[in-house]
C-alpha cells in the first residue's frame, strides 16, 4: 500500500491527468448510452409536458377554478321572489260555515337585501377565484417538481446500473487474474478467494442498482402515464451550470407570498359581508284579495323587516375579524419562511454545484488513474492484491459518489426554482 501511495503522489503533469480522464469518461459515457438506446431520448421537458397533461392534481385545481367561477355567478343573483296565497274566513260556525265566506288573497313578496350584501359576495367569490387561480399555478408548480425529481432519480438510477455493471466487470477481471496467478504459482490461494468474494458482491451490486433501476422508471412512468422505455437524457445529468455568488430574492413575488396575499384578501372580503349581514333586509309584497261578500278585488300591500333580537350579526363579524388577523399573521410568517427557504435552497445550490464538478472532475481523474496503476502493477507483480482492491473500492466510490452529487445538485436547483416560482399576474389572467 505504501508503494501504490508513492506511485500516486508522484508529480503528473496536468495535461496528462486530463488525457488519462478524457477517454475513461468518453468510455463510461458509451457503455452507459449502449444500455438505454431502446427508443428515441425522452427529455426532461417532454416528460414534464406529458406529466401536466395526466396529472390528476391539476385537474382537481382545474375544477376548482371553474367551481370559483361559477361561485362567483351565483353570487351576483338576486333573491328570488316569491308567490304567497292564503285563503281566508272559511271553515267555521254561521256564516263562516264551509266556503261560504272565504276570501282568497294572492300576492308577490321580494326580498330586497340592504347594506351592499350582494357586492359583498361577489366580493367573497372574487376573492375564492384569484384563490383558486393561485392553487391551479402552485399544483403545476408542484407537479414539474415532483416530475423533475423522479427525472433526476431514474437517470441517476440508470447510471448507477452502468457503474455496477462496470465494476463487476472489473471484478471478473481480476477474480480471473488472480486464479492465474495462483495457478502459476505466484500468489497465495486466498487471492483467489478475495477476488471471488469481490466478485460475488459486485453481482448483488449490480442486481440491487437493476431492482432500483426498475422502480425509478416504474415510478416516472406513473407520473407521466406511459411506460418509459427509451434513454434519457443523460447529457443534461452531466450538465453542472456555474453558480456564482447568491443574488438575495426577494419573496415577494414568489408562489408561495401570492398564496399567503390571497388568504389575506379573502380574509377581508368576508369581513365585509359579515359587516354587510348585520343591516336586515326588508321584504315588500303586493296582491289582491278577493272580498266575498261584494264580489270585489282589493289591493294588499305589505312590508316585513326581521328584528335582530338574538342574532344581530356581531358574533359572525368578531370570527370574520379574526380570521382576517390569523390570515395577516400567517402572510407574515409565510415571507419569512420563504426568504430562509430560499437562501438555504441557493446555499445548496451552489455548494451542491461545487461538489459534483470536484467529484467528476479531478477526483474522479485521479480515482481513475489510481485504478489504472494498480491494476498494471498487479499484473506486474509490482502491487500486491490489497493495494488492486483498495483502488478498486475507491474507483467504486467516487464513481457513486459522482453520480450521488449530480443527482443533490439536480435536486438542490429543482427545489430552488420551485420555491421562486414566479406569482401569476392578475392582469393576465383578466
Amino acid at each position: 500500500m505504501t508503494t501504490l501511495i508513492r506511485a500516486l503522489l508522484r508529480p503528473l503533469p496536468g495535461m496528462l491527468i486530463a488525457a488519462l480522464a478524457v477517454p475513461c469518461a468518453a468510455d463510461a459515457q458509451s457503455q452507459a448510452s449502449v444500455e438505454t438506446t431502446v427508443g428515441p431520448v425522452l427529455t426532461l421537458e417532454q416528460t414534464l409536458a406529458l406529466a401536466e397533461a395526466s396529472a390528476p392534481s391539476l385537474e382537481a385545481a382545474q375544477a376548482g377554478v371553474r367551481a370559483t367561477g361559477a361561485g362567483r355567478d351565483v353570487a351576483g343573483l338576486r333573491p328570488n321572489p316569491t308567490i304567497n296565497g292564503g285563503l281566508e274566513y272559511f271553515g267555521g260556525s254561521g256564516q263562516y260555515r264551509g266556503l261560504r265566506s272565504a276570501e282568497a288573497t294572492v300576492g308577490v313578496a321580494l326580498p330586497i337585501e340592504l347594506g351592499g350584501k350582494r357586492s359583498a359576495r361577489v366580493g367573497v367569490a372574487n376573492a375564492l377565484g384569484e384563490q383558486s387561480r393561485v392553487a391551479l399555478v402552485i399544483a403545476v408548480a408542484d407537479i414539474r417538481l415532483a416530475v423533475t425529481q423522479a427525472y433526476i432519480e431514474a437517470v441517476a438510477a440508470d447510471r448507477r446500473v452502468t457503474t455496477a455493471r462496470e465494476q463487476a466487470g472489473i471484478a471478473g477481471e481480476a477474480a480471473r487474474a488472480a486464479g492465474i496467478r495462483v495457478r502459476a504459482g505466484r500468489a497465495s490461494p486466498i487471492e483467489q478467494q478475495r477476488a471471488d468474494v469481490l466478485r460475488i458482491n459486485a453481482d448483488a451490486s449490480v442486481e440491487r442498482a437493476q431492482r432500483l433501476f426498475d422502480v425509478a422508471r416504474g415510478n416516472l412512468a406513473r407520473r407521466i402515464g406511459r411506460p418509459v422505455t427509451g434513454a434519457l437524457d443523460l447529457a443534461w445529468f452531466d450538465r453542472v451550470q456555474s453558480y456564482g455568488p447568491s443574488m438575495p430574492v426577494s419573496p415577494g413575488g414568489t408562489l408561495a407570498l401570492s398564496a399567503a396575499r390571497a388568504e389575506v384578501a379573502t380574509a377581508d372580503a368576508q369581513v365585509r359581508l359579515a359587516r354587510s349581514q348585520r343591516i336586515p333586509d326588508v321584504t315588500v309584497s303586493a296582491g289582491a284579495r278577493r272580498i266575498e261578500q261584494t264580489n270585489d278585488i282589493a289591493a294588499v300591500v305589505g312590508l316585513s323587516i326581521p328584528i335582530p333580537l338574538f342574532n344581530n350579526g356581531r358574533a359572525s363579524l368578531t370570527q370574520a375579524t379574526a380570521q382576517r388577523e390569523q390570515a395577516g399573521a400567517m402572510r407574515r410568517a409565510a415571507e419569512l419562511d420563504a426568504g430562509q427557504s430560499i437562501a438555504t435552497a441557493q446555499a445548496e445550490v451552489a455548494n451542491a454545484a461545487t461538489t459534483a464538478r470536484t467529484t467528476s472532475g479531478p477526483v474522479m481523474a485521479a480515482a481513475l488513474e489510481s485504478a489504472r496503476i494498480a491494476r498494471i502493477g498487479y499484473r506486474e507483480g509490482k502491487f500486491g492484491q490489497l493495494d488492486l482492491l483498495d483502488a478498486e473500492r475507491t474507483l467504486s466510490e467516487t464513481r457513486t459518489a459522482a453520480i450521488d452529487a449530480l443527482a443533490t445538485y439536480h435536486d438542490a436547483k429543482a427545489r430552488l426554482e420551485r420555491l421562486t416560482a414566479a406569482a401569476p399576474d392578475p392582469a393576465k389572467d383578466q
